[in-house]
């Protein structure tokens, strides 16, 4: 299907090059008041942040990559939404990738999360504390069904509708992106209140975690926020097309990068210097 040649063409483009990107060679946050630059797949951070990696509402996974820096308002969201999870005892947010810590493009895996306003977030709420080895290695659980239609009833949790729900109440968040199959069990359950269900996105891949981002910062002049998603909540032929068959003789666009932000292109170039 079209959807699926397209998702494979970024996915190639994300993972062109396993070598590491010139982002990656730094280490440490690039120091000033804090600005998220350029796009959300086409930017940079100064001022990111880390993620504090002990607390008691969440876990950060794979540390040893470095993927837990962001825009302190990104970090206020994870330690807001993780303490309305705990007290809720809906149980423990596991946090995935977030960005570098001078954001920049990944080496693979992402083509976005490079403003420092981006963050997955695992669909799944355990109970019991993850060891480190648990966290350094974490096992995904895919919450679709092999063919996408559907949810496997058995590994969903009631759970995982109110985290979802909680982030999207939330007033930085500008969109998520799930599963069309996920976003379809949400539409299902929702009942009368639907309002945060626009923010609700049906993306590729996204079976087993939830990709949150946040809307520009107010005094971040140079980072580029998405249109608005539309109105409603998206629960209707918008969503019911993501599981329709391509037309006959469909073709992907083809995707180009565009160059960096010129702010993005002067950091990278001071850091070679």
């Amino acid at each position: 299907m079209q959807r699926l040649f397209i998702a494979l063409l970024a996915l190639c483009t994300s993972v062109s090059a396993f070598a590491a990107t010139p982002w990656q060679t730094i280490t440490q946050p690039v120091p000033g008041s804090p600005q998220s630059i350029g796009a959300f797949a086409n930017g940079c951070i100064v001022g990111a942040q880390p993620l504090p990696l002990n607390a008691e509402d969440y876990k950060v996974m794979r540390t040893d990559q470095r993927r837990y820096f962001g825009h302190p308002q990104l970090i206020a969201f994870i330690q807001r939404l993780s303490a309305q999870a705990h007290g809720a005892n809906l149980g423990t947010v596991l946090i995935g990738d977030m960005g570098m810590p001078a954001g920049g493009r990944f080496n693979g895996g992402h083509a976005s999360h490079q403003s420092g306003l981006d963050v997955d977030i695992f669909l799944q709420l355990p109970r019991a504390r993850w060891t480190q080895t648990q966290l350094l290695r974490p096992q995904a659980l895919d919450l679709v069904s092999g063919d996408g239609k559907r949810i496997v009833d058995s590994r969903w949790q009631p759970e995982l509708g109110s985290l979802i729900k909680r982030a999207a109440q939330d007033e930085a968040v500008v969109r998520i992106f799930v599963s069309p199959a996920i976003k379809q069990r949400l539409c299902e359950d929702a009942g009368a209140d639907r309002a945060w269900l626009h923010k609700v996105r049906p993306w590729f891949g996204h079976r087993a975690h939830m990709h949150v981002r946040l809307r520009c910062p107010a005094d971040s002049l140079e980072c580029e926020n998405q249109a608005p998603p539309p109105p409603g909540d998206g629960c209707g032929y918008e969503l019911q097309s993501w599981f329709e068959p391509a037309k006959p003789g469909s073709k992907p666009p083809v995707k180009k990068t565009p160059p960096l932000p010129p702010s993005c292109q002067a950091l990278l170039d001071q850091h070679r210097l």
